[in-house]
């Protein structure tokens, strides 16, 4: 697990360019694609403001493909198999590009339907301008997977319960939220978070963030397992 952030913060920087890359796999979108669909490894496009990108950045990597009906509707089919190790990251990207203090408020809502077999979790993954920060939100987790770091207790933040984790993958501070149970559907208000690793812990200082992410980090999915998004929607001031 300790190079898997550095190794998708590369491919997601060299995936605008690398976009019309080698297919990976021959299986197919849903036919819900409306709009957009790529079985590409770093396949991506921009609707309604969002960045979407298939990101399948893992060693031992399936097929994967994504689709999108648009910038806050999409869904992932992807069949990895169950090797051990992170596959892919396919995400909705909402750039922010302002300092914590700057901010005014940012939050999220989200609406996934996901898998009650395989080996994932969904989450956020929220990232300073200079990428010396990552802060991951998981809202939910199916299989053996964990975060990365120690266990830093548990904190009741921007309307849900986490376990917090604190660790570094050799790139970059990693800062790990996992709720304390699995959910499908709400909304987290992330600037205190935000504001709460900065003030209250001093783990970092006035960062400006970058992108606020979201997405599927899929260890496995063999056969072929769906992820959807129906809605996610980041506001920020």
């Amino acid at each position: 697990m300790a190079t898997r952030t550095l190794s998708r913060v590369i491919k997601a920087l060299l995936a605008p360019a690398l976009a019309l890359g080698a297919t990976v796999g021959l299986a197919s979108a849903p036919a819900s694609a409306a709009v957009w669909n790529s079985c590409d490894q770093w396949g991506n496009t921009s609707l309604n403001g969002y960045t979407l990108y298939n990101n399948i950045w893992g060693s031992g990597a399936g097929s994967q493909c994504i689709w999108a009906n648009s910038g806050t509707n999409w869904g992932v089919w992807a069949d990895h198999p169950n090797t051990g190790g992170i596959k892919s990251y396919p995400n909705q990207t909402k750039a922010i590009n302002k300092s914590i203090t700057s901010l005014g408020s940012l939050s999220s809502s989200y609406n996934v339907s996901v898998p009650s077999s395989g080996a994932y979790n969904t989450s956020y993954d929220i990232w300073d301008t200079d990428h010396d920060y990552e802060i991951m939100l998981w809202v939910n987790k199916t299989g053996p997977v964990g975060p990365i770091g120690s266990s830093q207790g548990s904190v009741s933040l921007g309307g849900h319960s986490w376990n917090v984790f604190k660790g570094t993958n050799g790139a970059n501070e990693v800062f790990s939220f996992i709720r304390t149970s699995n959910s499908g559907s709400g909304t987290v208000n992330i600037l205190p978070i935000l504001k709460w690793i900065k003030d209250t812990k001093k783990w970092m200082g006035n960062e400006t963030i970058g992108d606020v992410q979201f997405g599927y980090e899929v260890t496995s999915s063999p056969g072929g397992l769906n992820f959807t998004t129906n809605n996610l929607t980041v506001s920020s001031s």
